[in-house]
């Protein structure tokens, strides 16, 4: 099953599990956001809006708020000495889409648990592990002081 989705005056044709970048919407990191301007449901029986299908949306987790690339918008005019250099960055939403809900459904999947970061505990009779010190360097063999001019002034006497 499919969705068209609108949203930020942009179309998206998603399916479940798609990750995607859109305008910036409200939302926390980690939360189900439902999209509700769902113009097409595809599938084995197609529905088309018109212009929204009716209780039909689409549910999506939040994963991130981002800024996109740096666009620069400059203009010269030659021999003129004018110039204007203006840039800007969008701010975006990544969303993954969780499942496609039709006749005013809520959403049954909730957000994904984090994965928490494992730290290997030491057993109970080891202590922690000391940590491995890379060997020491010998040290650069130094030349040689020039013992010539010592043993000329030794045989001028």
């Amino acid at each position: 099953m499919f969705a068209v989705i609108k949203t930020g005056g942009r179309q998206y044709r998603v399916v479940p599990n798609d990750v995607l970048e859109i305008g910036k919407i409200a939302g926390e990191v980690g939360t189900i956001v439902q999209l509700g301007e769902v113009l097409v449901l595809g599938g084995d029986t197609p529905v088309l809006g018109m212009p929204t299908v009716a209780g039909a949306s689409v549910a999506a987790e939040v994963l991130d708020h981002k800024r996109g690339a740096k666009v620069i918008a400059f203009k010269k005019r030659r021999r003129k000495n004018s110039r204007r250099k203006r840039g800007y960055r969008d701010e975006l939403t990544v969303l993954r889409i969780t499942e496609i809900l039709a006749d005013n459904a809520k959403p049954s999947i909730g957000p994904r648990p984090k994965k928490e970061k494992v730290v290997a505990a030491p057993a109970e009779g080891d202590e922690a592990p000391a940590a491995k010190k890379a060997p020491a360097k010998k040290a650069a063999a130094k030349p040689a002081a020039k013992k010539a001019p010592a043993k000329k002034a030794a045989a001028k006497k």
